[in-house]
């Protein structure tokens, strides 16, 4: 039911929009086709940038959303993007603990799981728990960082290269990238 009553809520503000002449239809299809168009290769892309350029990946820890717009000449407003870095010893994770904050510029469309209220509770209380129901093992002493998204902030991982990798270019490296391994609870790696 609540969903119905929101889904008339967006119906109507689209259309009192559209009545305005402040958008029309056809903008609005057009803006809805481009972000359920998005995929996670654009943050593959930025990933494997950084393990190709330093100089890069010290722009992206530094300003992810200035190093996005750089790379992809994506903007991304007024967003802040941060860009946490695993690192040996430290393992970082995200979640939106409040909704499902979520750097869909980036990645494209949330996962279902990422949007549940079981995920955004228990990655919280018990990050390492949670990693390893995704088939995450992480080595004993690494620290797990959870960093929660917020309505004007969002974060991506930048995943440790996997080791192996170093015969392939840039863009075979970008394919390693999943989504995933950008939220946390993966890493890439060089099997399928």
């Amino acid at each position: 039911m609540i969903d119905r009553e929101y889904e008339a809520l967006e119906a109507a503000f689209r259309e009192a929009l559209a009545a305005r002449g402040i958008v029309t239809d056809a903008e609005i299809a057009e803006r809805v086709e481009v972000l359920y168009g998005r995929t996670p290769e654009l943050g593959g892309r930025v990933v494997a940038r950084a393990w190709f350029d330093p100089a890069y990946k010290t722009r992206l820890l530094a300003d992810g959303s200035a190093a996005v717009r750089e790379l992809l000449d994506l903007d991304i407003g007024t967003l802040k993007l941060v860009v946490v870095e695993n690192v040996p010893g430290v393992h970082n994770v995200i979640v939106c603990t409040l909704c499902s904050c979520y750097p869909r510029m980036l990645l494209g469309v949330p996962p279902d799981w990422y949007k549940s209220v079981t995920y955004r509770a228990r990655v919280v209380r018990d990050p390492r728990g949670v990693l390893e129901e995704f088939g995450l093992a992480l080595p004993p002493g690494t620290a797990v960082r959870v960093h929660d998204s917020t309505a004007d902030m969002r974060y991506i991982v930048l995943p440790a290269r996997p080791v192996g990798s170093e015969h392939l270019d840039e863009a075979a490296c970008a394919a390693l990238v999943t989504r995933d391994a950008m939220i946390g609870v993966a890493v890439p790696s060089l099997q399928s």
